[in-house]
């Protein structure tokens, strides 16, 4: 966050508030996430491709956008192998499916990626780093959804390309 310590403290106070809230609401954990459950079906694979822009090769059902990068930790060459990797992975049917996926991204791509990822209903899970001494510094964000598989496919692809208006600047 940014600003004066009393408004980070004041907005720190207000997320735990929140989760108060849900806690009181709901005590118990959830056994699941709600609505209808997506039922392996056929994916139109060859639709999810051309909007993520990169193929969507199908394996046991499951359809899945993997987009690599290449970097450098501590002076040698890592790469898509190395997990440096953006990938979306789709299952169910094109009218109820899931998507669970990862964003890389350098710091300056961090915040455009993550309000794509909302704006499109999609809920982001994790926000961490997994490497030291990368060069340059890659962040990873954990993201899945649930709807029309277009539509997730959509959401996917808002934030690749806010993240690539980021570098085109």
């Amino acid at each position: 966050g940014e600003g004066s310590a009393p408004q980070l403290a004041a907005s720190i106070r207000a997320v735990w508030d929140a989760i108060k809230a849900v806690r009181a609401r709901g005590p118990q954990p959830a056994q699941g996430f709600g609505g209808p459950v997506p039922v392996p079906g056929t994916l139109d694979a060859a639709s999810l491709a051309k909007v993520a822009g990169h193929p969507a090769p199908v394996t046991d059902g499951v359809a899945k956008v993997t987009i690599g990068l290449e970097g450098k930790m501590h002076g040698r060459g890592v790469g898509a192998s190395m997990g440096l990797t953006t990938w979306a992975a789709f299952s169910g049917s094109d009218a109820l499916a899931v998507m669970d996926g990862d964003f890389i991204m350098r710091a300056d791509e961090v915040r455009p990626v993550l309000i794509a990822l909302r704006k499109a209903g999609l809920h982001v899970v994790a926000l961490h780093n997994h490497m030291m001494g990368e060069q340059p510094a890659y962040y990873f964000t954990h993201f899945w959804g649930k709807g029309k598989a277009a539509d997730l496919a959509q959401g996917f692809r808002a934030a690749l390309d806010a993240q690539a208006a980021v570098n085109a600047h």
